[in-house]
């Protein structure tokens, strides 16, 4: 196919892990002049977001809201808690487990990582087990990694929590809910999460640049105890602001709280309850399309068992350079943009171009599956990469039952 021929004019899907489809409400709720930051609609709707903010990660606990991406509320979450010389554990499933326990690093802590690959869950024995062998309790906070982006492994955050209470170990649970917030099922206050960190531009359906530290009393408490807290990353006037400037520390990210207003309507209006059904439906129907596909040929899921795979980003494996191969025919003919492989090798290797993903979070349906689905299918025949018949039947079973 000629680039005069091509077929990629009209609407393009961003089909990658985040940032994720934006509602057309929500950039139009940004899409007008600046506001008033000082008094006014602006300032009123937020402790309304606050308490919408709460349901969504279904805790009682406290908010503290950020200009910044998932890194940025990685270090305000340790900033709170962590203080030089204190150790935290991680145990990584993938890149971004082994990204925060290094910015742990970068602010003094020392880094225990219990390494379980890039290819499956936290195992809840083993965590145990390193718990237990910490006799002087050295160890502050576990930093668990929800669904890691990278690799697509899902963990079970209530499995991590009991582990920590069979070892009788008193750190913290900070976890990380990047991915997963608004798309898998997560449960703060029920599962015994005592810091979770999240950001706006995935389930949340908002561009870049807002993020957030939910934290319970527990937590609380030990911030109250640190010797020094940064002014800027300090949650304790972000969550209690006397003034509307202390949720931001200056500022405030004025259009994307009109945004994430509209975004936070959308999600309540639905019901969390239905929003995690329809990801883990939507998410079946394209594993059930990779399983067709993956009868001939190299190209595979990642995470291999279905009950430890993200219902919100699915990482994929291809013989070398067939995943690079296929993004680019995708993006360049069709107009459909596919995820990166991160941090299953590093991109001097050759391998490199053997990995991609598919983000299937936030404001996405039946339709826009089938049509990444068909648009993978496409390219894979356009490419002659070998490949079984019958995924989209089989997608569509899934989707047509529900």
């Amino acid at each position: 196919m000629t680039q005069t021929e091509n077929l990629s004019s009209g609407q393009s899907y961003l089909a990658i892990p985040g940032p994720s489809v934006m509602p057309e409400a929500v950039l139009q709720a940004m899409h007008r002049s600046a506001p008033n930051i000082y008094a006014g609609e602006l300032p009123d709707m937020l402790p309304g977001i606050v308490a919408d903010l709460r349901r969504v990660a279904r805790t009682n606990g406290h908010v503290a809201i950020y200009i910044g991406n998932g890194h940025a509320t990685w270090e305000a979450a340790l900033s709170n808690v962590i203080a030089p010389g204190e150790r935290v554990l991680v145990p990584a499933t993938g890149s971004f487990g082994h990204d925060w326990g290094k910015m742990a690093e970068g602010l003094g802590a020392e880094t225990e990582v219990l390494d379980f690959g890039n290819r499956g869950p936290i195992d809840p024995a083993r965590l145990e087990a390193q718990l237990t062998a910490d006799k002087a309790q050295r160890i502050k906070a576990v930093l668990a990694v929800h669904v890691d982006t990278s690799s697509s492994a899902r963990s079970d955050i209530a499995a991590v929590r009991a582990a920590m209470d069979a070892a009788g170990h008193p750190a913290l649970l900070m976890v990380d809910c990047i991915a997963s917030l608004a798309c898998d099922r997560f449960e703060m206050d029920e599962w015994g999460v005592d810091v979770m960190v999240a950001a706006c531009q995935k389930g949340l359906m908002v561009p870049p640049g807002v993020g957030f530290v939910f934290f319970n009393d527990k937590a609380a408490e030990v911030r109250r105890s640190m010797p020094r807290v940064s002014r800027y990353w300090d949650w304790a006037p972000r969550a209690a602001p006397e003034a509307f400037s202390h949720y931001w520390n200056g500022t405030a990210p004025t259009h994307h709280i009109y945004g994430l207003r509209v975004a936070l309507d959308l999600i309540h209006a639905e019901g969390m309850e239905a929003i995690w059904r329809r990801h883990e439906v939507l998410a079946h129907a394209v594993w059930a399309a990779v399983d067709a596909w993956g009868r001939q040929g190299s190209l595979l899921a990642n995470v291999q068992n279905p009950a430890f795979r993200s219902h919100a980003v699915t990482a994929l494996r291809l013989e070398s350079p067939q995943a690079t191969a296929l993004r680019d025919w995708t993006e360049k003919n069709i107009g459909l943009t596919l995820g990166i492989g991160l941090g299953m090798a590093p991109p001097s290797d050759p391998e490199w171009h053997g990995f991609f993903r598919l983000g299937h979070m936030g404001h996405v349906n039946g339709h826009m599956i089938m049509g990444l689905l068909g648009g993978i299918e496409a390219g894979l025949t356009a490419l002659s990469i070998e490949h079984g018949a019958g995924a989209l039947d089989a997608a569509a079973q899934v989707i047509a039952a529900g």
